[in-house]
């Protein structure tokens, strides 16, 4: 394939990159914006999950030629449109709009939306014409144009907008000084002439010392210090010499800008070794003659000699890291002779404090305060990373006092600070971070020591054989006569001796045979004796097992249509002890340590792994769904798949960018209306029915929202049994009459099999009909009885998925909360966690990186936990996993090797229980093998990838439909595939068996290999500090992107052939195929998802606002945040919850 040349721009070009609101797919938008710079033209990227406002405000206030987004979640129609209204009307309609989003955005509504206005919308097709440099060469030609005049609307001055700090007027007039000089030189009297006395912070670096967090940090207290006040900021990037083009990144890192008291501008250099743009004093100008109450002027990170700053500051800051080498370095920092306050970020590295000495002497040195007490130098550690830092803190008020001191601002703080020091607030404990590899140091060494004792066995088998020969037995009947517990029976030998040469030679083999047993573990010569007891237990008619003190019988074989007796597990041939011994203490039987082949001894009758699943448009047609899907199974379990409004932990909203995508591609639920509507006519106390959530970020919150769903289901079924019906609308209706507004209903009829349990207490909770000891009873057994998972495995999301909300911290602290309160409550059938591999695949992962990294997680989890005082027996249980699979040979073993080294290790290193060392495990089918291009081909790789899993032992199992690839699957699609697993499961003979790959000899070499791998990569985390020390790098991100652009590549030269994708192309050559219908939410449905949570609102305003103040003061006295959760979600919706977490826990921060 030829090479495109990249376009070479006329004029300095600006575009914003960024992908939509609620959406997380930023892998696109990231390989394009890289492209776009390398073609010469400044980027400010903002990263994912940005509203429409957001990247309007940026473009507007960074004077970009135009907006680049890519658009995967849905919603697209009204995204762009108001994106394009939006421009219009605030005076910005010359910023062209480009955008993608892959097959997700049809043909017809690419024409719809190109005629509207946007630039240009891209399609898959137009990628396979064009390729990505052809695509991004049009993007920039079509962009490369000077900077238009500045207009002065026909009434206005420049007077009058400057006073009013239009944004458009300041965006311009840098741009004309940057760009064309002597436009702005028609202004330059007038600027002058406005010049107030306003103070300007200089904040200079090292590049990677992180200025972005710390400005956002200062900048979010100055926001909360100063209600009224209003602060511009320029940051500065350095210009790519080779290509003229720049990545302006500060944007990404900062959540306090989006806010109408901030105006920033990001400028490139433009020059090659300088720090500052030439037109740093100029863009100063103008913010001053706008009358700002302070500026920020934030300059590129290069290296260490950077003073230029000083000329264009009042009071200069440092930033550095403790990582600046040998303490002589510090002398080469000409800052430290000039800074006003030095800021040690990242103050949780390595070597802090000493670094925080050794900067202090320096600067002592430096200004000659020979007697200065050290604690009053301004030189301070902090964590701008980490919300709420004591250090951050203490050094905004410094910033705020010596700004009072040295150039006269009014800015007098009003802000509290303690005396404390930075400190981290260690997820897992420093001491604790080699324990990755202490997990693969403790596998080896089982496995080292099950070699050696398997060596002894068979050494000893031997001695055995030669003696039974000696004395004229054959081998089974040796075992019979000649063994016992402590050993050979020696008097039995004896008696069987026939001449005195024999019995010296008996003598001598006793004595060999006694020394090796020696070596032998007690235990493992109990198993061997025990070995055909237990190979009889699996011929024989009936197993008979205890489960928690009950007997449970269970027939060993099927019967198939010839009148074969079908074994469900069948034991190994092996007469050899050392033979017995390796494969008992690697492979094992189902249901027994190591649980390679799977946790329990036979599979349950009458429950398959089949996972019914759904989510789409309101509460009520996804509950239809579920009743249609799951109607003749006599086990609900229930898979929801939520939309990404519900995903981001936001309520459904009139607003353009939102109303496009509530419903769509998931389920809207905001509050616990919403959740009793969609589990309703479902018992969630019936051991029969289990729920899963996929929902990350706000999991705590729709947690909480089923729990009570749950309760009231409980409390409802009392209110019948007694009578109490009449006696509780009475009071329903009463609480109504008061509250003046309309009670809650279920949208339309309900669908055959909803008997309607679950919505008698729509809009109320059972604590307000009911006495409070009986409400509490309800609660409590409830809490015992509900079945199912909530996703809420944050550390992937960091990881691959970007459905984070939160800070890590706070989001970790949450998913603790929630499984003590599990704990304290006995909530032993509900999944805290399910820790997912699935999006890690999704993301581009191969399936060892996928193994390695969901298993690191886990035990990331495990360490957390116990560093919170928590019990191993208690939390291991309420641990589940989730992997996707794929075609890939590795794929056959996932389940058997994540079994084996959990396992090992929780029994192993951290002395766990049994039920504690099962790894339950459900599997999803890759959604990355879901191909656009002759789809009904997808079904047959679903249904090999179905096999595997079956095969392999899943728990449950979620087998996707085959128009997932370009759709909201159908409910004909859905059915297709469920008969996928329900065919291999019913009809397919072998599926009978239950242990089918254990014996295989591909098998048990793929399990030694990706066992080793999975070991490997452990050790390699640990290198770079644990699971947490290598996300601070973005080790994981990296490794995966890295993965997903081999795929890629292989399949796009056809190295690595797909079916019906770039081999075996259909006469027409397989085109992408278009959906014959598309699934998207209603009219009807959005409005009455808008109502129900604004009567809501209105209903539990007084309420709602005393329990979000409680949720709150929690949250600072560190208490259980999920117990008081539990009541806040009677009253508040999804959003509330979430807004009034982000001011005590933090907002998440996008990487770039």
């Amino acid at each position: 394939m030829e090479q495109i040349q990249p376009y070479k721009p006329k004029h300095k070009i600006r575009i914003v990159t960024a992908a939509s609101l609620f959406d997380g797919h930023d892998a696109a938008i990231n390989i394009m914006r890289r492209i776009i710079q390398a073609t010469g033209v400044e980027v400010i990227h903002l990263g994912h999950d940005r509203s429409v406002a957001e990247v309007v405000d940026c473009a507007i206030q960074e004077d970009a030629n135009a907006i680049a987004m890519t658009s995967y979640q849905g919603g697209h129609n009204e995204y762009f449109r108001y994106m394009y209204d939006l421009l219009q009307e605030r005076g910005a309609g010359h910023i062209k709009i480009f955008g993608g989003g892959g097959g997700v955005i049809l043909p017809e509504e690419i024409k719809e939306l190109m005629d509207y206005g946007i630039e240009r919308i891209y399609s898959p097709d137009d990628g396979r014409q064009m390729g990505l440099q052809g695509m991004i060469n049009d993007l920039v030609e079509r962009c490369d144009m000077a900077v238009p005049d500045l207009d002065l609307p026909e009434k206005g001055t420049l007077a009058s907008l400057l006073d009013e700090r239009n944004p458009n007027t300041l965006a311009r007039l840098i741009s004309l000084a940057e760009n064309r000089h002597d436009a702005y030189e028609k202004f330059v009297q007038e600027i002058a002439d406005r010049q107030g006395d306003i103070p300007v912070l200089g904040i200079t670096g090292t590049g990677g010392a992180g200025k972005s967090s710390l400005v956002d940090e200062l900048v979010r207290r100055f926001l909360i210090d100063f209600p009224e006040k209003h602060i511009g900021i320029i940051s500065v990037d350095p210009s790519k010499r080779k290509t003229g083009g720049a990545l302006l990144g500060d944007r990404i890192r900062m959540n306090a800008i989006n806010n109408e008291r901030v105006y920033m501008r990001s400028l490139a250099t433009r020059q090659s070794n300088l720090a500052l743009s030439k037109h740093v004093a100029e863009a100063v100008e103008v913010l001053k003659a706008a009358n700002y109450d302070l500026i920020i002027l934030e300059t590129s990170g290069i290296g260490q000699s950077d003073t230029e700053i000083l000329e264009h500051s009042d009071v200069s800051l440092y930033v550095m890291t403790p990582e600046f080498g040998a303490a002589t370095q510090l002398e080469k920092i000409d800052m430290l002779d000039f800074a006003d306050i030095v800021a040690i970020n990242k103050f949780d590295k390595r070597g802090a404090l000493d670094a925080l000495r050794d900067v202090k002497k320096q600067y002592a040195r430096n200004h000659g305060l020979w007697h200065t007490n050290e604690d009053e130098l301004p030189i301070f550690g902090t964590i701008a990373s980490q919300f709420n830092d004591p250090g951050m803190n203490s050094l905004y008020k410094k910033v705020m006092d010596t700004l009072v001191e040295k150039a006269g601002s009014k800015l007098i703080s009003n802000m509290a600070v303690s005396r404390e020091m930075a400190e981290k607030i260690y997820v897992i404990p420093p001491s604790r971070t080699r324990y990755l590899s202490e997990i693969s140091e403790n596998n080896r060494a089982y496995d080292a020591k099950s070699k050696t004792q398997s060596e002894v066995a068979q050494r000893l088998y031997g001695v055995f054989l030669t003696l039974a020969s000696v004395v004229g037995l054959d081998a089974e009947e040796a075992q019979e006569k000649l063994l016992h517990k402590s050993g050979l029976d020696e008097s039995t030998l004896k008696n069987l001796t026939k001449s005195n040469e024999t019995a010296a030679l008996v003598d001598l083999l006793i004595k060999e045979f006694d020394k090796v047993k020696m070596q032998l573990m007690p235990q493992h010569w109990d198993a061997l004796l025990k070995w055909n007891e237990k190979v009889n237990q699996y011929k024989s008619e009936l197993f008979v097992f205890k489960v928690r003190d009950r007997e449970v019988k269970i027939k060993t074989h099927t019967e198939s249509l010839s009148h074969s007796q079908i074994p469900k597990v069948v034991l190994p041939k092996y007469k050899a002890w050392g033979d017995i011994l390796q494969w008992i203490l690697q492979e094992n039987v189902p249901g027994e340590f190591p649980y390679t082949a799977g946790i329990y001894p036979f599979k349950r009758e009458g429950e398959d792994p089949t996972r019914m699943f759904a989510g789409e448009g309101g509460p009520e047609r996804t509950n239809r769904r579920f009743h249609y899907v799951s109607m003749d199974m006599p086990a609900k379990r229930l898979s929801t798949a939520f939309d990404s409004v519900t995903l981001y932990g936001n309520d459904p909203d009139h607003r353009p960018d939102i109303y496009g995508k509530i419903g769509n591609a998931g389920v809207s639920i905001c509050c616990l209306d919403d959740a009793k509507k969609l589990y309703s006519g479902f018992d969630l106390s019936d051991p029969m029915t289990s729920v899963s959530m996929t929902i990350n970020g706000p999991a705590p919150m729709l947690l909480a929202f089923f729990m009570n769903a749950a309760i009231d289901q409980n409390c409802e079924k009392y209110i019948k049994e007694n009578g109490l019906e009449a006696e509780v609308e009475q009071k329903i209706n009463t609480l109504y009459q008061a509250k003046g507004v309309e009670r809650p209903k279920y949208l339309g009829e309900l669908p055959p099999g909803n008997d309607g349990l679950g919505l008698f207490l729509l809009g109320v909770t059972g604590d307000q009909v009911l006495p409070v000891d009986v409400y509490q009873k309800i609660k409590k057994e409830t809490l015992s009885q509900v079945r199912g998972t909530v996703q809420a495995d944050i550390l992937k999301e960091d990881q691959a998925q970007n459905t984070c909300i939160f800070s890590t911290e706070f989001a970790l602290r949450l998913m603790g909360d929630v499984q003590e309160y599990f704990i304290e409550n006995n909530v032993r059938n509900f999944y805290s966690v399910s820790i997912s591999g699935y999006h890690i695949a999704e993301a581009g992962a191969n399936p060892i990186t996928q193994l390695a990294f969901t298993l690191s997680n886990g035990f990331t989890y495990v360490e957390y936990y116990l560093s919170r005082g928590m019990d191993i027996d208690k939390f291991g249980p309420n641990l589940s996993f989730f992997f996707s699979n794929g075609v890939d040979p590795e794929y056959a073993v996932i389940g058997r090797v994540a079994r084996r080294i959990w396992a090992k290790a929780l029994k192993e290193k951290y002395g766990a229980n049994a039920r504690a060392q099962m790894l339950k495990y459900h599997i999803q089918t890759s959604g990355r093998s879901l191909h656009a291009q002759e789809i009904d081909f997808n079904d047959i790789r679903t249904t090999l990838q179905a096999l595997y899993a079956i095969y392999d032992n899943c728990n449950s199992l979620h087998t996707n439909a085959y128009d997932e690839a370009i759709t909201t699957p159908t409910e004909e699609s859905v059915r297709r595939a469920m008969a996928i697993q329900l065919i291999i499961n019913k009809e397919l003979g072998l599926a009978k068996n239950e242990n089918p790959m254990q014996g295989s000899f591909i098998i048990e070499e793929l399990t030694d290999l990706v066992e080793e791998a999975v070991l490997m990569e452990f050790d390699r985390i640990t290198e770079r500090g644990g699971v947490l020390g290598a996300m601070e790098t973005m080790y994981q991100r990296s490794k995966i992107q890295e993965e997903s652009l081999h795929y890629e590549t292989l399949k796009h030269t056809g190295e690595y052939p797909i079916i019906g994708v770039n081999t075996f192309l259909s006469s027409k050559g397989s085109p992408t195929v278009l959906p014959a219908e598309v699934i998207r939410a209603t009219e009807e449905e959005k409005q009455h998802q808008i109502n129900t949570l604004q009567n809501l609102h209105k209903r539990e305003a007084e309420k709602a606002k005393t329990q979000l103040d409680a949720l709150q003061q929690t949250a600072i006295n560190n208490e259980n945040l999920f117990e008081k959760l539990m009541e806040v979600a009677k009253y508040c919706s999804l959003g509330q919850i979430t807004e009034a977490l982000f001011q005590v826990g933090g907002q998440y921060r996008r990487n770039m």
